[in-house]
């Protein structure tokens, strides 16, 4: 087998498998003419070193396992070389995961302060949210919480669902007691879960994308996404933007201005619908995929 055919069947480039045979890891035979001619098992060792790497090893770490195909054995990681390369990469990953998460943390830690001493200015006086029909979101870009820029006048083609929120509690992080009086403030997760249970549904009906957003800071809303395993990302709006932007109706619980509850369906950039009160919410999921269906195209 030439070069430009293994490279064809391992769906591998002629320059890794140049470098492969540099470092001695799948090396071919040489013809008369000059050629180089490649054994039927050469396949097996480009897909198990392609495999490999996939895993976090480098090159030169697969070598014990592509020693083994090229040896005859028909399992490739049960030699005692392979199975310390397993335990160092493992170690390695589990030391990087390590040093992120602390990152991570102490990024959040700066965050939630710096969001913290923001004074947070009383947004424009709130109009009738439903006055917002047939107007286009403003050009406002926000940081999601998978690190993406959503710039809210470009969402893109189809509909999408915005449901904002005043805020979320964490596990055994005391909320201002003004927040007792308000339905569902102190749930840790509730409106982002509803939507996560349905949100496949959601999809299916005609949401093209879906969005949580709340005036709490990147870190608090990182934390939930990663505790709930949201599977649409949350936006942090500390300053009201989009309050002040379009006049949407918040209120102050101690020192704090949040969200009321309310839910956006923009199409194609303008406002479709808008959800408005929301006196139940732990149905409001379902009656969002109720008024998706019924303008799904038949």
């Amino acid at each position: 087998m030439r070069v430009g055919e293994l490279a064809r069947r391992t769906g591998t480039t002629i320059r890794a498998l140049r470098y492969y045979e540099s470092v001695g890891l799948v090396v071919p035979r040489r013809l008369g003419n000059g050629y180089r001619e490649y054994e039927p098992v050469a396949v097996r060792m480009v897909a198990q070193i392609r495999e490999l790497m996939t895993l976090g090893l480098s090159v030169e770490e697969t070598r014990p396992f592509v020693e083994s195909i090229a040896a005859g054995s028909d399992e490739a990681d049960v030699c005692a070389a392979a199975l310390a390369t397993y335990r160092g990469t493992i170690t390695a990953i589990e030391d990087r995961i390590g040093k992120l998460a602390a990152q991570r943390d102490a990024l959040d830690a700066r965050l939630d302060a710096a969001a913290g001493r923001v004074v947070t200015g009383e947004p424009a006086t709130a109009g009738d949210p439903h006055d917002l029909v047939g107007r286009a979101l403003p050009k406002l870009t926000f940081y999601a919480t998978d690190g993406r820029p959503v710039d809210l006048s470009a969402l893109g083609p189809g509909r999408s669902v915005i449901f904002v929120y005043p805020l979320t509690g964490r596990p055994g992080v005391d909320l201002p007691n003004s927040l007792l009086e308000v339905h569902g403030a102190l749930g840790e997760g509730e409106q982002p879960a509803w939507f996560r249970d349905h949100h496949a549904e959601l999809r299916a009906a005609g949401a093209e994308r879906v969005y949580g957003l709340s005036a709490q800071s990147t870190g608090y809303q990182r934390e939930l996404v990663h505790r709930l395993r949201l599977p649409y990302p949350l936006i942090p709006d500390p300053r009201l933007t989009l309050a002040s932007a379009l006049g949407l109706p918040t209120f102050t619980a101690g020192d704090m201005t949040l969200y009321k509850r309310l839910t956006l369906i923009v199409a194609d950039e303008v406002i479709e619908h808008v959800f408005h009160p929301i006196p139940y919410p732990a149905s409001h999921a379902l009656d969002v995929l109720r008024w998706l269906t019924k303008r799904r195209p038949r």
